[in-house]
């Protein structure tokens, strides 16, 4: 089989070939070639060659006849197409090659796609096609600005038809959200207990054994919280995206574990000043509550989705009476993440962490606005009555 990668390279340096073995019968020489393009198979060609003659117009009959014996009626009565204009000229090496360059062209082009074809499924044939662009890491749209598509929707539901375009974005390296998550929580357990114990490094020479109870209150309280985002991140949380992009990975981190210093620093310094006993037992208490609520609604969001789908519907309240909040606003989850962390401000009266419950606080608050406005327009009877985040207000 001839090689011609040296005569047909694509664009994209997509490397197409056909090679297999070589028969002769009698005067016919068979080539029967197994076409792969990126090491994906695509189809077999069939190469015939009747050796005592070179015009087509004398041999096409026998040719013909020759491969009808063996393939069928799948062979055309006519010479191909490439062939048709060109019977009565002496055959050339060249026109084998043109001739594979057709077959190659169309195989290019048959992409497999149909009216039921799913977005997941192109994005899977992207992938074959260059392996570095893995499912995840792929986002179609049906403009170039355009939101991201569903790997659910069909060719037929988006309207598409033949020579219609989808427009493809490179999301970048991703990487999944539950190592995103298990890595945001499990830093700020480390980081705060490194500096419960005063490092040297912060601190200086200082005594390492004389806190105030309301610090070791505050790593119990810290840890609580950490403890349970991981344990929940691994039995509860279930993803509607497996990845997200890998830069969001350093981002995320840094927020939380250098939040997790600022404030560890200042509950921990041996000169730190506990509030009155009053505000510690209220926001104590209003801690625990928090956290229980918290919990409550992750579990109910969790039985709203089937595992292994992105099925979403309306959240309702349960029995649990902590999941009453989703009469009220569309992100309870959110609005008890706040509380929680509003209480720890005050059981510890720690400036650090107040501003920890501010910035937290903004950004839970532009995710619940979002989401509201997403459960409105998604579900035609979402209750009128619900806000985003803070019932009746906002």
């Amino acid at each position: 089989m001839m090689k011609m990668t040296t005569i047909y390279t694509s664009k994209k340096q997509t490397k197409i070939e056909s090679k297999g073995p070589r028969f002769e019968i009698g005067d016919f020489c068979v080539k029967l070639g197994s076409v792969t393009m990126s090491q994906n198979f695509k189809g077999v060609l069939v190469e015939v060659e009747y050796r005592p003659c070179v015009v087509p117009a004398s041999a096409w009959e026998l040719i013909r006849e020759f491969l009808q014996g063996f393939l069928g009626s799948t062979v055309s009565n006519q010479a191909p197409q490439y062939l048709q204009n060109r019977m009565n000229e002496i055959y050339q090496p060249m026109d084998t090659i043109q001739q594979y360059l057709e077959h190659f062209g169309q195989y290019r082009k048959a992409t497999g796609v149909n009216p039921s074809t799913t977005i997941g499924e192109v994005k899977q044939e992207l992938y074959k096609l260059k392996k570095s662009l893995y499912v995840q890491r792929q986002s179609l749209r049906l403009d170039a600005k355009g939101k991201s598509l569903s790997d659910s929707e069909t060719i037929k539901s988006l309207s598409l038809k033949a020579g219609g375009k989808l427009y493809y974005k490179d999301l970048g390296p991703q990487i999944g959200w539950k190592t995103v998550f298990l890595l945001e929580y499990a830093g700020p357990l480390v980081v705060y207990f490194w500096l419960y114990q005063r490092p040297w490094l912060f601190y200086g020479n200082v005594n390492t054994y004389n806190y105030h109870y309301v610090a070791n209150c505050a790593a119990v309280a810290w840890s609580v919280h950490y403890v349970k985002r991981l344990l929940e991140t691994i039995f509860v949380h279930r993803f509607s995206h497996a990845t997200m992009p890998l830069r969001n990975l350093f981002k995320n981190c840094s927020y939380y574990w250098l939040f997790a210093m600022y404030v560890a620093y200042h509950t921990n310094h041996p000169l730190y000043t506990a509030p009155t006993k009053f505000e510690f037992y209220s926001g104590a208490v209003s801690f625990v509550m928090c956290e229980l609520g918290n919990l409550s609604i992750h579990l109910a969001l969790r039985n709203l989705r089937p595992s292994g789908t992105t099925v979403r519907k309306v959240p309702m309240p349960t029995k649990n009476p902590f999941t009453a909040l989703f009469n009220y606003v569309s992100c309870p989850n959110y609005t008890y993440e706040i509380g929680s962390w509003i209480s720890f401000t005050v059981m510890t009266s720690c400036l650090p962490a107040g501003l920890f419950t501010f910035a937290g606080a903004y950004q839970m608050t532009v995710w619940a606005l979002s989401k509201h406005k997403a459960y409105k327009k998604e579900f035609l009877h979402y209750p009128k009555n619900r806000k985003a985040i803070i019932p009746f207000i906002l």
